[in-house]
């Protein structure tokens, strides 16, 4: 169990292993400007063969399992495993990671990467959602929580519009 929520380590170790990820869901929407606190990282990710490799490397290094399932249950942390799943929800020594290979109401990753705003965070940079495909991303999920974070977005994308930001 991690004991502290430390994103800042997270960005760092996938910045050390050199992968290739957008952040995506809450901690994007609030470094876009969101008010709404969550406590794991989102992130979707290239699947690659050279960057599932080091994707499973930085995770290794954070000490990763699977959320929710018994101790019984391991995961060999591996391009391999990564290759052959697609979604995966971690806990780590640094808190609660997911990793998305394709986020519902996401474009695929190479178009995500595209319309990402990069942005520095500790010392790493960080490729962060566009508020449109955030928006679409929050729409698809569908739930309770995702349908009051559109309303939160739509209000930050007006913001952004308005100061010639998008």
């Amino acid at each position: 169990m991690p004991q502290l929520f430390d994103p800042e380590r997270i960005f760092e170790t996938l910045r050390h292993h050199e992968v290739r990820y957008v952040l995506i869901g809450g901690w994007a929407a609030r470094l876009l400007g969101s008010p709404t606190v969550t406590v794991d990282i989102d992130i979707a990710y290239a699947r690659d063969p050279q960057n599932l490799e080091r994707l499973a490397q930085a995770l290794r290094e954070l000490g990763a399992s699977l959320r929710g399932v018994d101790g019984t249950l391991t995961l060999r942390l591996d391009a391999r495993t990564l290759a052959a799943g697609g979604n995966f929800t971690f806990t780590t020594d640094a808190g609660d990671l997911d990793i998305l290979a394709e986020p519902a109401g996401a474009p695929d990753y190479e178009a995500l990467e595209r319309t990402a705003q990069p942005m520095d965070r500790a010392g790493s940079r960080i490729l962060v959602a566009s508020i449109d495909d955030l928006i679409a991303m929050k729409r698809a999920a569908g739930r309770p929580k995702d349908r009051i974070e559109l309303e939160v977005l739509g209000a930050l994308r007006e913001e952004m519009e308005r100061a010639g930001e998008s």
